[in-house]
C-alpha cells in the first residue's frame, strides 16, 4: 500500500490548522447549499479530528479510502491538505466556492500566502545547502548545481531588480528563455513580488511572442542573448527585439548572458546579471490572496488566437505538490528528472513548482535526446543518479529506433519511477520504455492532464500496493478527480466498456480559473458543452475494469511532439499568403511526432503553374508566424475544399482522404457538390505517387 507522506509536512501545518479552525468556530459554521442546476460548492472548514492526529490518520489510510474521502468530503480532504502542506501568512476561512456552470472557481478563500516562500524559504530554514536545481547544460558533464540558499538569493536579487524598474504586484512579465536556473529564478521572482509571469517557449517566432506579450500587456520581458541546444546557438535577443517593436506596453527588456557573445543593447535593454549584482539578496515576500494570479500560459485553441490560461496561487501550488509526491512516488532525497521545457505547463508544474514546493532536487534539461548521441538521456540518468524520469512519447519513439545498446551501456539502477506526458503513449514505446529503460522493474505512469488542469488528473499511480498497471493506459483518477463520459446527446454514459467525451464533474484546486481577458470564452470552451462539468476536449474509453484510456482530441487541435497546436492557427498563417484564398489543416499520424499537420491548399489561378515555390513560401510563413514545429509535413494542392451548403468545411472527409480510408466516407448528403471528393482523391493519389518516387530517389542517393 502506498502511504501518505503528509506527516512530513505536518510541523508547519498542524498548529496553523488549529488556529484557523478556532477562527472558523468563532465566526460560526458556514452553510453548504446547492441551487438547482447551479452545481455550486460553497463550503467552510471541515470538522477536524482530535488534535495532532490528522496527518498520521491520513498516512494510515489506503489509496481507496483516501480517494473516497477526496470525492465524498473534498472540503475535509483539500482543507486539511492545504493547511498541512503550505505555509500561510493568513489562514483561509473557506475551502472552496465553485460554480462550474458559470466558470466560477475559488479555493482557500481569505487565505494569504506566497508561492516563492513555500518553494524556497521553508526549505532554506531546514536544509539551506540541499541542491534545489541541477542544470543539465547542453554539453554533457558540465552540469551546474544550485542549492536552495543560492536559488533564494538569486530569486531575491532578481525580484529587487524587477521592483527597482517599476514592476509591481499584478504587472505581467514575459519570460522568453531556455531551461536554466535564471529562468526558474525569474518565475519565482515574479511570484515573490506578486507579478504575473507568462513564460513563452524559446522556439516561438517573434510574431508569436509579440502576440502573447500584447494579449497579456506585459510590462517587461526577461530573456537571454542566445540559447544553446543540440550543439547549436539560437539567437533569442533579436527575436525579442523584433517582437517588442509592436508591443508598446513593454518598458524594459532584461537581458541575461547565456553565452559570451555580446548582445546588441538598445534603449529598453537592461544587462540582467550586472544589475542583479548590485541588488540585495533579501527581498520581503508579498502576501498574496489565494486567488491572485500566479501565471498565464498560452495554449492553442480551436480558434486561431492562442488563449492565456490563468492559474492562481494556493490551489495550483497545492495540486502540483500533491501530484508530484503521489503520482511519482517522490521521497525525500530523490533527484527528479522531468526533461520538459519550462515554456510548457509540464515544466511549470513538474520542473519548477511541484518539486520545489516538496523540497526536491529537480533537473533542468537544456539539451536534446540525441545530443551528442542517442544515449544522452540515460548517460544523464547515470551521472546525476536520477530517480524519476518523466518525458514525452515523441522522444521515446525517436530513441527506440536506435540500438538498445545506447540505453544498456549506462547504469540506470537509480531509476524508481518512469513517466510519460504530453500525449497518449503507444504500445511499442510503452514496452520499450518499461522493458529496456526500466528493466521491467520501474512502474511506468502514463499521465493524462492539460495546461488547463494544472497537474496530473489520471494516471496509474497512486494506487494500492501491487495494483496492476495496464500498458499505454492512464487508468486511475487522482484524488478529487471524478471523470464522467458523456454521450452525443449530452447524457452521462454509464457502465463499463463504453466511450464518450471525457469530462470532470467536480472542481479541483489545480484547475485553471479563466482565459485572460476573455472569461466568456473560458465558459464556452470548457463549461458550456456539458453544463455542470469541465469538458476536457478529449475522448476516452472506460474499460471493463473501470479504467480510463484517452482516445484523443475531439476538436480541431492536434498534438505535434506533445505540443498542442490549433489547426485554425496554422490556417490563419497560410491564408495570409496572397496566392492562397483558402486552406484546411488536419492532424495526420506520424511515427515519431505522434501527429503532424497536413495542409489542403487552394491556390489562385495566377499561381497554379508553380506550386513548389508557393509551398516553400508557405513553409517559411508558418515558421515565422508560429514556430518551425508547426510547419505542415504534407501539402496537397486542390482546386477546392469539400463544403456543406452552409459553407462549413467537412474536415472529416479530408481526414479520410489523407488516411486513405475513403471506402467509408459516412454521410455526405450535406455536401454542396459531392464531385469534389473525387477531385481531392485524385490529387492525393498523384501526391502519393510523387512522394513514393522521391523516396526511392533518396534511397538510391
Amino acid at each position: 500500500m502506498q502511504r501518505s507522506n503528509m506527516a512530513a509536512h505536518s510541523s508547519r501545518g498542524t498548529r496553523l490548522y488549529w488556529t484557523l479552525l478556532s477562527r472558523y468556530r468563532a465566526r460560526g459554521p458556514g452553510r453548504t447549499r446547492t441551487e438547482p442546476g447551479q452545481h455550486r460548492c460553497l463550503s467552510s472548514l471541515p470538522t477536524p479530528p482530535p488534535p495532532g492526529t490528522w496527518s498520521s490518520e491520513l498516512s494510515r489510510q489506503s489509496h481507496r479510502d483516501l480517494y473516497r474521502l477526496s470525492v465524498t468530503d473534498p472540503d475535509r480532504f483539500w482543507g486539511s491538505a492545504a493547511a498541512d502542506r503550505l505555509r500561510w501568512f493568513e489562514p483561509f476561512h473557506r475551502v472552496r466556492d465553485c460554480e462550474l456552470s458559470s466558470g466560477k472557481i475559488s479555493w482557500f478563500l481569505g487565505g494569504k500566502l506566497n508561492v516563492s516562500v513555500n518553494c524556497l524559504d521553508v526549505h532554506v530554514e531546514k536544509h539551506p545547502d540541499r541542491v534545489a536545481l541541477i542544470w543539465e547544460r547542453d554539453e554533457p558533464g558540465t552540469e551546474v548545481k544550485v542549492t536552495y540558499r543560492e536559488l533564494l538569493e538569486t530569486t531575491c536579487r532578481l525580484a529587487n531588480t524587477l521592483k527597482s524598474h517599476g514592476i509591481q504586484k499584478g504587472d505581467r512579465v514575459a519570460v522568453y528563455m531556455p531551461v536554466s536556473p535564471l529562468a526558474v529564478a525569474a518565475m519565482l521572482a515574479c511570484a515573490r513580488i506578486g507579478a504575473v509571469h507568462t513564460v513563452v517557449f524559446a522556439g516561438f517566432s517573434s510574431e508569436a511572442l509579440a502576440g502573447r506579450i500584447q494579449d497579456a500587456q506585459c510590462k517587461a520581458v526577461v530573456t537571454c542573448n542566445e540559447g544553446v541546444r543540440g550543439g547549436r546557438l539560437i539567437d533569442l535577443k533579436s527575436t525579442v527585439d523584433a517582437a517588442v517593436k509592436s508591443c508598446p506596453t513593454v518598458r524594459h527588456v532584461f537581458v541575461s548572458q547565456r553565452t559570451e557573445n555580446p548582445a546588441v543593447m538598445g534603449e529598453l535593454d537592461v544587462p540582467l546579471e550586472e544589475v542583479m549584482s548590485s541588488q540585495s539578496p533579501v527581498c520581503p515576500a508579498e502576501p498574496l490572496d489565494s486567488e491572485d494570479l500566479l501565471f498565464l500560459l498560452y495554449t492553442s485553441g480551436s480558434t486561431g488566437k492562442p488563449k492565456g490560461i490563468v492559474h492562481t496561487q494556493a490551489g495550483y501550488l497545492l495540486y502540483t505538490s500533491l501530484t508530484h509526491q503521489y503520482v511519482f512516488d517522490y521521497q525525500d532525497g530523490d533527484v527528479f528528472g522531468c526533461v520538459a521545457d519550462v515554456g510548457w505547463i509540464t515544466g511549470h508544474s513538474y520542473v519548477v513548482y511541484g518539486p520545489l514546493c516538496n523540497g526536491a532536487t529537480t533537473v533542468l534539461f537544456e539539451s536534446t535526446p540525441v545530443y551528442p548521441n542517442p544515449g544522452r538521456y540515460w548517460e544523464t540518468v547515470q551521472r546525476l543518479r536520477i530517480t524519476q524520469f518523466y518525458g514525452a512519447p515523441t522522444a521515446l519513439r525517436l530513441l527506440l529506433k536506435y540500438d538498445e545498446s545506447w540505453v544498456k551501456k549506462y547504469d540506470r539502477s537509480s531509476l524508481r519511477t518512469l513517466g510519460s506526458v504530453g500525449e497518449p503513449i503507444n504500445q511499442e514505446a510503452w514496452h520499450w520504455f518499461h522493458g529496456v529503460v526500466g528493466d521491467g522493474r520501474c512502474p511506468l505512469v502514463d499521465t493524462w492532464w492539460q495546461t488547463e488542469t494544472g497537474g496530473v488528473c489520471i494516471a496509474p499511480r497512486p494506487a494500492e500496493e501491487g495494483a496492476a498497471i495496464i500498458p499505454a493506459m492512464a487508468m486511475r483518477p487522482f484524488f478529487g478527480i471524478q471523470p464522467v463520459l458523456m454521450g452525443e446527446k449530452g447524457e452521462p454514459v454509464s457502465g463499463n466498456s463504453v466511450s464518450g467525451a471525457l469530462c470532470i464533474s467536480q472542481p479541483w484546486p489545480g484547475m485553471a480559473r479563466s482565459i485572460y481577458g476573455d472569461h466568456q470564452r473560458f465558459i464556452e470552451a470548457y463549461f458550456k458543452p456539458y453544463p455542470g462539468c469541465y469538458f476536457t476536449g478529449d475522448g476516452a474509453y472506460r474499460s471493463q475494469d473501470g479504467y480510463y484510456q484517452i482516445t484523443g482530441r475531439m476538436d480541431d487541435v492536434i498534438n505535434v511532439s506533445g505540443h498542442r497546436l490549433g489547426t485554425a492557427e496554422i490556417e490563419d498563417a497560410l491564408d495570409e499568403h496572397p496566392a492562397v484564398p483558402e486552406t484546411a489543416v488536419i492532424g495526420f499520424p506520424h511515427d515519431i511526432k505522434g501527429e503532424v499537420p497536413f495542409a489542403f491548399v487552394v491556390l489562385k489561378e495566377d499561381f497554379v503553374d508553380d506550386p513548389p515555390a508557393v509551398l516553400q513560401q508557405l513553409r517559411e510563413l508558418v515558421a515565422s508566424k508560429i514556430a518551425k514545429y508547426a510547419v505542415p509535413e504534407h501539402f496537397l494542392v486542390v482546386k477546392r475544399l469539400p463544403k456543406t451548403r452552409s459553407g462549413k468545411i467537412m474536415r472529416r472527409i479530408l481526414r479520410k482522404v489523407a488516411m486513405e480510408t475513403t471506402g467509408d466516407l459516412g454521410d455526405v448528403s450535406t455536401l454542396d457538390d459531392p464531385s469534389v471528393i473525387k477531385e481531392i482523391m485524385e490529387a492525393h493519389e498523384r501526391y502519393r505517387k510523387q512522394r513514393g518516387e522521391a523516396e526511392k530517389k533518396n534511397k538510391k542517393l
